[in-house]
């Protein structure tokens, strides 16, 4: 049985406002930047137990791992282009194209191997699909908080 002391600690720490984080003004919540992460984490680590867990040749891994990382990459890249031209910093034509390019190459590159895939299923074709999709768009949603957050706390 708790004594007085304990009960009297306990009655007033509930009683205690709680402390409450105030977000800065354009800053994205901490439920969407834990969203963001949560399904960056999901499309990646999905899609590296597929390609650990596959019958396919350790080359064929390669590809799909190195198209991965080249997808992810280059959709980071492809939004901080997009950003800074919006934000009016500079930015290079050439730079803005590549980012546009590689981007391009690398989903075509998902596809084309997908698609030419023999020892694939077609329900593995999907899933690789789908988290490499989910994996481009939580790290761009990932840059996208990471920049408003920077931003709303330069304000100050």
């Amino acid at each position: 049985m708790a004594n007085d002391h304990e009960l009297f600690t306990e009655k007033r720490q509930q009683d205690e406002p709680k402390v409450k984080v105030e977000r800065k003004e354009g800053e994205p919540t901490a439920a969407f930047k834990g969203a963001s992460w949560g399904a960056l984490l999901i499309g990646v680590v999905a899609y590296l137990v597929g390609l650990f867990n596959a019958t396919m040749e350790l080359n064929e891994k390669g590809y799909y791992f190195a198209v991965l990382v080249f997808g992810l990459y280059s959709a980071v890249s492809l939004q901080k282009a997009v950003r800074d031209k919006e934000e009016d910093i500079p930015v290079t034509g050439i730079y803005y194209g590549i980012s546009w390019f590689a981007l391009i190459v690398s989903i075509s590159l998902m596809v084309i191997g997908l698609y030419n895939a023999g020892s694939i299923t077609l329900s593995e074709k999907g899933f690789y699909g789908m988290s490499f999709v989910l994996s481009l768009f939580a790290v761009v949603t990932i840059q996208k908080n990471i920049r408003d957050t920077q931003r709303a706390r330069e304000r100050d």
